[in-house]
């Protein structure tokens, strides 16, 4: 099967998301999503650049960030240890407009306690930020823990998608 790797930039209300994907003949699969200034961000060549493979994606993020959407329903194909996949897999449980913390994803997970740190470091992975909602875990105290996009941008996807209250200044 003939496949090529390209990109292309989504504009948002934190800045230019940087999508990259596989197209083939079944259409582009979502390899990664990435805010600006990310840690881990891929790098791209400009000459690999093709909008028109995720015309989808950009509808259903700008579905997202006007409020229509909760949820993707893009073909993905993030690349990560059987175990990451398993907990970014969890992510889609978690509903738009809750939270949950990292003791209770990995307990729903059945990792144990002590492996927790294990979760943490899998959710830091994530690849397609936003599309498996990894911004919807928090620390057990209610505290915004890292998120690999910005804790900033943590608080602000969570206050849009009405989990936390916006804050009166």
């Amino acid at each position: 099967m003939n496949t090529r790797t390209v990109h292309t930039v989504h504009p948002s209300p934190l800045g230019d998301l940087l999508l990259t994907g596989t197209v083939s003949g079944a259409g582009v699969t979502l390899t990664s999503l990435t805010l600006p200034g990310q840690r881990g961000a891929p790098t791209v060549r400009p000459e690999d650049r093709d909008d028109a493979p995720f015309a989808e994606a950009h509808r259903q993020l700008d579905a997202y960030f006007a409020g229509r959407r909760i949820r993707f329903d893009l073909p993905l194909a993030p690349a990560g240890t059987a175990f990451q996949r398993a907990v970014w897999r969890a992510l889609d449980d978690i509903p738009c407009g809750t939270t949950t913390t990292y003791g209770e994803l990995a307990a729903r997970l059945g990792v144990p306690r002590s492996e927790l740190r294990a979760v943490g470091r899998a959710l830091g992975a994530n690849p397609v930020l936003l599309v498996r909602p990894c911004h919807r875990v928090i620390g057990a105290d209610g505290s915004m823990r890292g998120y690999a996009g910005g804790v900033e941008n943590k608080v602000w996807l969570l206050t849009h998608e009405g989990a936390l209250q916006p804050a009166l200044v």
